[in-house]
């Protein structure tokens, strides 16, 4: 400011000088320059600063990320980062309501956000693929869930079998996800140990989602397969039914699938056949209505077939226990699980293959497995010796619908092929 002055004093001294002219004497120009410096603060003290408010959101963090490790759980992972005991319990409980965080696997990552001093923030994490958790810790704990956009995408592949159906798919850029589906679509038709060889001609069409955000891939339904051996081909197309399955056809209408599966779960092996035995626990004679399918605890377990499920829940010695009944007179039981799967509960529809719970020891048993049992008109069978019917064959308007999307399908496929 005493710049400001001096510089004013000395322009007004100059000017007067060259004008030659004496209107005012030095003590006038002093007391003009005070009053404008008075009028200048005091305009300035009329002017209110802005406030610089904070805002969490446009504030830069520095990210970590965190990768769950064996043994982690997401309380061990908070103490770590030396949230105290308070904190952790207020971030449990409004995550708890949204997200089992038990859910969490070895080897996915949490991100935290710290600001410049060292300070939590944020926490992230993915609840699935296209779905990510934020915990807001700035001034309270607010629990925010994002939805990523994503781009669904179709894709066509092609190829020859050298090694296997599997090698050979991956090395022609075809996910394992899809593999995997391919070989259930078509078990029903297939030994893939005696009856794929060289130059089989493997032929798929499937859907995919891209999250734009992480560029992750999540593959979706098989639109159309085709496994062509020895000039003979087999193939088949999804349709959605009238009544809301999902399901595979050939071209004549006529369901991929049988009506029920005699092994309802992979890998596993016969502890105990249908019929009478005595009893591993109780020591008595006793009617064995399944049978036992040993395999460790947390095999998945598939739906034998379309249905609803009937029952779901503990069931006396069969532990917690899953009964679908059937569109043909048939139900399907599983007994000694170890949990249900998510979304599956009294009256839900399952297709078959979907996993519906997991192989575990409760109820009367010995070691975790699998007690299966197929029931036909209210009566046990030995699933073993089940004599398999046909699925279903689509007629009338059911049969025109499908041929004219399986049409669509088929030359959407070849476009993607040959493009």
């Amino acid at each position: 400011m005493s710049l400001i002055s001096a510089g004013y004093y000395l322009f007004l001294s100059e000017y007067f000088n060259l004008s030659g002219k004496k209107f005012l004497n030095e003590d006038v120009i002093k007391k003009v320059i005070v009053e404008d410096i008075k009028e200048i603060q005091e305009k300035k003290e009329n002017i209110t600063s802005p406030k610089i408010k904070k805002n969490i959101d446009t504030e830069k963090y520095v990210q970590k990320k965190i990768e769950i490790l064996k043994g982690d759980t997401f309380v061990s992972i908070l103490k770590n980062l030396n949230f105290k005991q308070k904190n952790i319990y207020e971030i449990i409980s409004k995550i708890k309501n949204t997200f089992d965080l038990k859910k969490i696997k070895t080897g996915e990552i949490i991100t935290v956000f710290e600001n410049g001093f060292g300070e939590i923030k944020k926490i992230e994490f993915f609840k699935d693929t296209e779905t990510i958790i934020s915990v807001d810790l700035d001034k309270e704990i607010n629990l925010n869930i994002r939805q990523l956009e994503k781009e669904t995408f179709v894709e066509s592949r092609e190829y020859t079998i050298i090694d296997s159906l599997f090698s050979d798919g991956i090395k022609n850029g075809v996910s394992p996800d899809i593999l995997v589906k391919i070989i259930r679509l078509f078990s029903f038709d297939l030994d893939f140990q005696r009856d794929i060889r060289v130059d089989t001609v493997v032929s798929v069409s499937y859907e995919y989602d891209m999250i734009s955000e992480t560029n992750k891939l999540e593959f979706k339904d098989i639109k159309y397969a085709s496994i062509k051996i020895d000039g003979k081909q087999i193939e088949y197309f999804k349709f959605i039914t009238d009544d809301g399955y999902v399901d595979y056809f050939n071209r004549e209408g006529k369901n991929v699938k049988k009506s029920i599966l005699k092994t309802p779960l992979d890998g596993a092996r016969i502890s105990s056949n249908y019929g009478m035995r005595k009893h591993p626990i109780s020591g008595f004679n006793k009617m064995h209505k399944g049978v036992d399918f040993a395999a460790p605890t947390g095999t998945p377990i598939y739906a034998g077939g379309n249905g609803v499920i009937e029952y779901i829940g503990r069931n006396g010695g069969y532990g917690k226990y899953i009964r679908i009944r059937h569109n043909n007179e048939y139900k399907t039981a599983y007994a000694h699980l170890s949990n249900y799967k998510k979304g599956i509960s009294k009256g839900v529809r399952v297709n078959q293959g979907d996993i519906i719970g997991y192989v575990g020891n409760t109820g009367n048993s010995t070691g975790p497995h699998l007690h299966y049992e197929i029931i036909y008109q209210n009566k046990h069978i030995n699933p073993l010796k089940l004599k398999l019917a046909s699925g279903k064959v689509l007629k009338g308007n059911e049969l025109s619908k499908f041929i004219e999307e399986y049409k669509v399908i088929y030359a959407d496929h070849l476009n993607l092929l040959y493009e």
